[in-house]
């Protein structure tokens, strides 16, 4: 990869640093991404003890904030005092937390039941605009149904963000409309995403963040590897090309756009 000059400053907006991919090398992986510009990282939780490992994280690295939540994967499996318990931690941890997710549906998998997984994105959504957080939203071949639950709960005032945006140029309208960000991953960079493509050449600049989702989906050329936050500047850059933008400037405006949505100040470069 090519280095950026050191006034780039990215940030990874959706990396699962909790997870064991990253159990070995966690110290050594920022270090590579504050090499790469990444000097923030934004980790998700999935369910209530990867909250409290995001939480614990960001406690222990400046460079790194929290998200908590409960993944459409785990709806299932939420307990009566789920949900307070996510509060307390909220409350308890503000100053390390800045959104509420992953939150959604996912019509592939089906490791919950749809009906849970309606019934709960409702219920976090809900959670989270009294909490005052932005959602992180996981969609998988099921945006009509995010469409519509969104619009009858109402997002927090805190805005949110579509992960790993999956959808064409005419979803990305009536997520645009809503008030979302789109998050764009790094599969922008395969072939074959060819809609993914459309939709970042076509958004406004002031709607697109980035993010790895890691350790999954890595872009090209590391695409089959563990991906980590450092490989969100092949991402960026990538999106800066197709956008005819240079990588300083789409890294900056993206950047602002992540500082806004997740309040967080600007970070510095290294020197």
């Amino acid at each position: 990869m090519n280095i950026p000059k050191p006034e780039v400053v990215l940030i990874d907006t959706h990396c699962h640093l909790d997870m064991e991919a990253y159990g070995s090398d966690l110290d050594e992986v920022l270090d590579r991404a504050k090499k790469c510009g990444v000097q923030h990282v934004v980790t998700i939780g999935i369910d209530l003890p990867s909250s409290h490992n995001a939480i614990q994280l960001a406690k222990s690295y400046q460079s790194i904030s929290a998200a908590v939540g409960v993944h459409p994967h785990d709806v299932d499996n939420i307990k009566e005092t789920t949900y307070q318990e996510i509060g307390d931690l909220v409350e308890q941890n503000r100053q390390y937390i800045v959104g509420y997710g992953e939150i959604g549906l996912d019509y592939i998998k089906n490791y919950s039941t749809i009906e849970n997984q309606q019934k709960h994105f409702r219920t976090q959504l809900a959670l989270a605009r009294e909490l005052n957080l932005p959602v992180i939203i996981h969609d998988r071949e099921a945006h009509d149904d995010i469409l519509h639950i969104i619009k009858d709960v109402g997002l927090p005032e805190a805005g949110g963000i579509m992960h790993c945006f999956s959808g064409d140029k005419i979803f990305a309208q009536k997520v645009l409309k809503l008030g979302l960000l789109l998050s764009i991953p790094g599969v922008v960079t395969f072939k074959n995403a060819k809609s993914l493509q459309e939709v970042t050449k076509w958004a406004p600049i002031d709607a697109l963040l980035v993010e790895t989702d890691g350790p999954f989906l890595s872009p090209h050329p590391k695409r089959g590897k563990r991906n980590e936050p450092a490989h969100v500047a092949y991402t960026a850059r990538y999106a800066a090309e197709l956008r005819n933008m240079s990588f300083e400037e789409f890294a900056r405006r993206t950047t602002q756009n992540s500082c806004r949505i997740f309040n967080l100040p600007i970070p510095q470069p290294d020197k």
